[in-house]
């Protein structure tokens, strides 16, 4: 059973948070909560972590992982946009959408894409989700925290824990945040598309 830390939603308690960047540090893989459910985090350097994750998801050379960024200016680091993708990211953020946009040479080969090379970046509007980034002095490499061949309509926290305890090594606990996924939405090109539909509204759809 991986360690479990309840750090308050509001409030994020600073020693905690720190505690939670430790075990990043070290190269490990945390669950921690965002503002459309929780996800998985590591280290952008940490690939044996991000195997853990595409070995715990299911997931294919086609996925596109996510940057948690603190901000437009760490987005604009690590990923390239257009006037028009930034007039959109700069609409939207914090909150809970995922834009894939084309990677900067900051993000490690592993990270992206494996055809387009292209990346997730996101802003959430959750305290904890962004300290963790704040702690980390760079942005957190993320994966939704999407179980195949599970239906996690009406899950609790609880029910969560039960299920990754055993795949990552430390789980963060700041209560129910929802299990509605990002709204997802391509800007690799001068077209906008919605790849996903989730919890945030697209006003351009």
């Amino acid at each position: 059973m991986s360690l479990r830390i309840h750090i308050h939603p509001d409030n994020p308690q600073p020693r905690l948070i720190n505690q939670a960047v430790a075990v990043l540090d070290q190269g490990g893989l945390i669950a921690y909560p965002t503002d459309s459910g929780y996800a998985l985090g590591w280290r952008l350097n940490a690939q044996a972590a991000q195997e853990r994750v595409v070995r715990l998801r299911k997931l294919d050379s086609r996925h596109n992982f996510t940057l948690i960024c603190r901000h437009l200016s760490e987005v604009g680091a690590y990923a390239r946009m257009h006037d028009a993708a930034f007039r959109i990211v700069r609409s939207l953020t914090p909150g809970p959408y995922t834009f894939l946009l084309p990677a900067a040479a900051e993000v490690p080969r592993h990270l992206k894409q494996a055809k387009k090379r292209s990346v997730g970046v996101r802003i959430p509007d959750h305290r904890v989700a962004l300290a963790l980034v704040e702690a980390s002095g760079e942005p957190l490499s993320s994966s939704s925290l999407i179980l195949p061949d599970e239906d996690m309509a009406g899950w609790e926290v609880d029910d969560l824990y039960d299920h990754v305890s055993s795949a990552v090594d430390l789980f963060v606990d700041s209560g129910f945040c929802g299990n509605e996924p990002t709204t997802v939405i391509d800007l690799l090109d001068d077209t906008p598309r919605l790849v996903r539909q989730g919890k945030g509204e697209v006003p351009f759809a």
